[in-house]
């Protein structure tokens, strides 16, 4: 594109004269149909501002109010281009090329009537009502046009039945790109998917992500914003707000729900706005935009509204702040505009107009008019602005895909075409296949019948009140952009910036606020989750025998946690072990000694040596505490904790039974004492030791402990942890004991011994119930820990019973036999049993 400043000389030469010429009436709007061989169809916006079709009660014409400059142009594009193929002598040779050019006035109403009289028979003015259209010769072999894709989307499935092809300039909707819905639209342009990729990469490029996107209410705006949307969204871009402009700018709600977007572009505080509109949507707003007083912003465009005067002459523009947009990229057209100099020229010729009137009213008597009647009252003066600017070029390579695809259907050489009769169906073959030729340039529709010949980004440059169009960049594929020809209409011409969060660092996610969903705070990841590239929206959680610290990025394998040999507790525990069974076998030791003493043979005789091995037993199990654990080392755990205790116990009860038959029952004493007092005790411990060897079996059949492994308990470790499985079998193998201990209670809890005597009841007392008191305590220690604190407890419960017992029955005797050796005697430890009772 060219802009104000490289106006062409052979147009400025015109200028003075038609300006002066157009003070009279022109013949322009007879110039737009000519008789030839095969007719192409053209439907181009001439004119604009049509009355309101709401009032209209009757099927009446509908004509426009208005000239639309750059709709003329087209239109003129389509018959130089038609002219020029007729002149050529290798395109066609010898076919003559005729138009039919209708205005469209941007409304569908008015582009139904003339697309229905291209379906006419050829020569007639009705549409034949077939089964089959093969042989259907229509008025035109091909469309060109119309410019707006919700125009294109109505006369495009109309064509389609018929499959003539039509050939639009200007409507990009991606919806036009499904050739099963329309297999006849062609267009020369590219489609909104490539412009919106554009788009989405130029905010990429900028680092802008919190933005507001606008469209019309059109198939244009409606279509460009849902693919925006689309896209924007797997880009990281967050849509703040995005509304629409209606089309329908006389009706008074209009006025208000534009004043209801730029509020709430406000509240928004966004500074980039992408804008798919229509021009008269588009201006609207920014009008709107100027007359409420918004900030300055970037405005991101596109060529419908941001490459023609209509918007840069809108009062105070400048205010708006900075405009950048994609056109579609399109070369000159040589000699246009000196074709169109030529034209308005000929056009104030009386001959020339008189020959143009008769060529319309000889072919064309009583068919549509192309109603222009604006076209006679303008001159090249009034249009040299928009001249300098228009792009034909996507019109130009319409019609040459035509000619094209004609001249390879009739089997034209260079020098002739054969005389033969083409249905407008016969050209579709060869305009999806074959590359074509314009001005030495090579175009082809692809797979979606379009071609994407790319953008060029634009700038709305202002210096002195002066606009030019600079171009800063391209896109065909992939962006380029110069940003030092980018000066930003802000105080200090520095880049704004339109962020909603910030980017999140290694280790955060992103936590959504609000109701937009890309609007977010960075949140650390918290333990045991880590951040991962693939998902930066949420943390993903750890394996169970991994973990992780806070914000992370990565999870760690959890080492195990048990009570380690080496460890300073572990040691300590060890020796206090040690001192434990050295004090038991020093008793022992020492008992053995006194043996056949008073004492010892009233406190049990040899059954303490063995309630003493069983204690040391018992206080060796500590070891199995320590060190990794197993299954089989958690079972084993528990059944010599049980049967050492049950060997310690068993004693205890025939002592107790003793006591009671001596001191309840002195009269049954003589018959039942030696069943515990004698060689026959021995059969009670087994009795004891077999039942709870029973209860044992029963353990390991209902189900015994096993190795957990908690990874709840320790936050970088796995605490390998012993878990009972059958909580009935465990209170059976140790409620046993329980038992036991409870009947030595009983029995011993109320004796009374004169001061004379020594009571053996009270040592088995305190024992019993400290055994008790040990037990409340570790149960409840036990179920609250969940770290190897476990097995402390379970260790410091066997020692603590060990020394309890120890401490409560067999120190004090050993006391006795030490330090107080007189009292060892028979009186002293004399049984009551040979004494009367009272």
């Amino acid at each position: 594109p060219q802009t104000s400043q490289k106006m062409v000389p052979d147009l400025l030469l015109c200028l003075s004269f038609g300006y002066a010429a157009a003070l009279k009436p022109t013949c322009l709007s007879a110039q737009f149909r000519r008789p030839g061989d095969f007719i192409i169809g053209g439907l181009f916006p001439f004119g604009r501002d049509t009355v309101n079709l709401t009032a209209r009660a009757e099927p009446t014409f509908v004509a426009c109010e208005r000239l639309y400059v750059a709709g003329l142009l087209w239109a003129l594009g389509m018959k130089f281009t038609i002219d020029q193929i007729n002149n050529s002598t290798s395109l066609l040779p010898g076919v003559k090329l005729g138009y039919d050019i209708h205005n469209t006035c941007f409304e569908p109403v008015v582009a139904l009537q003339p697309s229905l009289l291209f379906l006419t028979r050829n020569g007639m003015t009705g549409i034949g009502v077939l089964c089959n259209y093969t042989e259907y010769q229509p008025h035109v072999i091909a469309v060109i046009g119309p410019h707006k894709s919700d125009l294109c989307v109505l006369t495009a499935k109309l064509f389609s039945f018929f499959l003539i092809p039509q050939i639009s300039y200007g409507a990009s909707s991606e919806k036009l790109s499904n050739t099963e819905l329309y297999p006849s639209f062609y267009r020369t342009i590219p489609s909104d998917k490539n412009l919106v990729e554009a788009v989405v990469l130029l905010l990429h490029k900028f680092g802008w992500n919190w933005i507001a996107t606008i469209g019309s209410d059109d198939e244009y705006g409606r279509g460009a914003q849902e693919l925006f949307l689309s896209i924007a969204e797997n880009h990281s871009i967050c849509i703040a707000f995005d509304g629409l402009i209606p089309t329908d700018l006389a009706d008074p709600k209009t006025q208000n729900q534009v004043e209801d977007i730029i509020k709430e572009i406000n509240k928004t505080k966004v500074n980039v706005i992408v804008l798919f509109a229509s021009a008269k949507p588009a201006n609207t707003l920014l009008e709107h935009s100027i007359r409420m007083g918004l900030s300055k912003k970037v405005w991101i465009g596109t060529d419908t509204w941001m490459y023609f005067n209509t918007s840069a002459s809108i009062p105070n523009i400048q205010s708006v702040g900075t405009i950048l947009g994609f056109i579609i990229k399109a070369g000159t057209v040589p000699g246009f505009q000196k074709y169109v100099a030529d034209l308005f020229t000929s056009v104030q010729q009386d001959k020339f107009c008189q020959e143009s009137r008769e060529i319309n009213r000889l072919m064309y008597s009583g068919m549509l008019d192309t109603h222009c009647k604006e076209c006679d009252h303008i001159s090249l003066h009034d249009i040299s602005s928009t001249l300098s600017l228009s792009q034909i070029q996507p019109v130009y390579i319409g019609v040459y895909s035509v000619a094209h695809a004609l001249h390879r259907a009739l089997g034209c050489t260079h020098r002739a075409c054969p005389k033969a009769s083409i249905k407008p169906w016969q050209l579709l073959h060869f305009m999806n296949t074959l590359p074509f030729e314009v001005n030495g340039e090579s175009f082809q529709f692809d797979q979606s019948h379009g071609t994407n010949a790319g953008y060029d980004l634009m700038f709305w440059s202002w210096k002195n009140s002066t606009l030019t169009y600079l171009p800063v960049g391209s896109y065909e594929g992939t962006l380029y952009i110069n940003k030092s020809q980018i000066q930003f209409h802000t105080a200090d011409q520095k880049k704004p910036t339109s962020e909603c969060f910030r980017h999140c660092k290694p280790g955060q996610f992103r936590q959504v606020k609000g109701f937009h969903l890309c609007c977010y705070d960075c949140t650390d990841c918290p333990e045991n989750t880590f951040w991962s590239a693939k998902d930066s929206s949420t943390c993903t959680p750890c394996l169970q025998h991994q973990w992780s610290p806070v914000r992370s990025t990565r999870c760690y394998d959890r080492s195990e946690r048990y009570l380690f040999w080496n460890e300073p507790l572990t040691i300590a525990l060890l020796t206090l072990v040690s001192i434990t069974i050295s004090l038991i076998c020093l008793t022992a030791v020492l008992f053995f000694k006194n043996l056949e003493t008073p004492l010892v043979q009233a406190s049990g005789g040899k059954l303490n040596l063995f309630a003493l091995f069983t204690l040391t037993l018992l206080c060796l199990s500590c070891c199995l505490c320590i060190g990794k654990p197993s299954n089989n080392l958690c079972m084993i755990q528990q059944i010599v904790y049980a049967l050492c205790l049950n060997g310690c116990f068993s004693t205890f009860f025939i002592k107790s039974l003793e006591i009671t038959l001596v001191t309840e029952f002195p009269h049954c004493a003589p018959t039942f004492l030696p069943w515990v007092t004698q060689r026959r005790a021995w059969l009670l411990v087994a009795l004891c030791l077999l039942t709870e060897c029973l209860l044992c079996f029963c353990y390991l059949h209902l189900g015994p402990d096993y190795l957990m492994s908690d990874y709840k308990s320790l936050p970088t470790e796995v605490l390998l942890v012993c878990s009972t499985e059958s909580w009935f079998a465990f209170a059976l193998m140790h409620g046993y004991n329980g038992c036991l201990a409870f009947v030595c209670l009983l029995c011993t809890f109320m004796v009374e011994t004169s001061g004379k005597k020594y009571n053996v009841a009270r040592g088995i007392t305190f024992a019993v119930l400290l055994y008790f008191i040990i037990c409340i305590f570790f149960v409840t220690i036990f179920t609250t820990l969940k770290t190897v604190l476990r097995s402390v407890t379970q260790i410091g419960n066997i020692l603590t019973t060990s020394l309890g017992i120890l401490g409560t029955y067999y120190i004090p005797k050993c006391y006795i036999i030490l330090l107080k050796p007189d009292l060892n005697t028979v009186d002293y430890f004399q049984s009551s049993v040979k004494e009367e009772p009272e």
